[in-house]
């Protein structure tokens, strides 16, 4: 069902959520050359310790699409303020019905519904508001984030997207300086072992079925 997917819409409410959630599958989703339009609503300016550029998850992102070879046509990178899109419901939604017209996709990549951060909740919901009745609609994990996640959909993963999405998450030296746990290679070989062995595969990474359509 995914191969019939041409156009695929990846939804990430701040720089790094996306590759974070479902590195390992845009890595393999460019490797069958889909067209991808990636967006994001916030670098986190406002994050962004005293000493270090304000703009610096802007460059980080920059650098995870063209480690990728992925264009400048290809994303589109909004400065909201972090904690504060709740502010910007209204403009987000009408964000996403314009790339609905115009990029049309056939699969929309985004956050949880069950996803608790408050800026991923406004983008979660929007998502579904603007998608719900023309493409099929999948979300991805953040288990630090999530107190339930239905993981009702599993995509198998080779090697070679595990070491992608541990390359895009190594670009973000801003936050692998804060010690997050989540962007350590332990974590990420452990997270995708633990979901593929529930496919009986060696790698895997699980979503959420919002909506599909076949």
């Amino acid at each position: 069902m995914i191969n019939s997917k041409n156009k695929i819409l990846i939804i990430s409410p701040h720089t790094d959520d996306a590759e974070l959630g479902a590195g390992g599958f845009i890595s393999q989703l460019i490797d069958k050359k889909k067209s991808v339009l990636w967006v994001v609503f916030s670098s986190a300016r406002e994050s962004v310790p005293d000493g270090i550029p304000k703009d610096i998850l802007s460059y980080e992102f920059k650098k995870v699409v063209k480690s990728l070879k992925l264009k400048k046509e290809n994303y589109i990178l909004f400065d909201y303020s972090v904690r504060r899109l709740n502010e910007k419901r209204q403009e987000i939604l009408e964000i996403l019905v314009k790339i609905k017209k115009e990029f049309n996709p056939d699969m929309v990549i985004g956050p949880s519904l069950n996803d608790y951060h408050q800026d991923h909740q406004v983008v979660a919901t929007e998502m579904v508001r603007a998608f719900k009745t023309s493409t099929s609609i999948i979300s991805y994990e953040l288990p630090w984030n999530n107190l339930k996640f239905e993981n009702q959909m599993f995509v198998k993963l080779e090697k070679k997207h595990i070491e992608s999405k541990i390359k895009m998450l190594n670009i973000y030296k801003s936050q692998i300086s804060k010690n997050k746990i989540y962007f350590s290679e332990d974590f990420i070989w452990g997270h995708a072992t633990s979901r593929g062995t529930q496919i009986s595969t060696k790698y895997a990474e699980a979503f959420e079925i919002i909506r599909f359509i076949v």
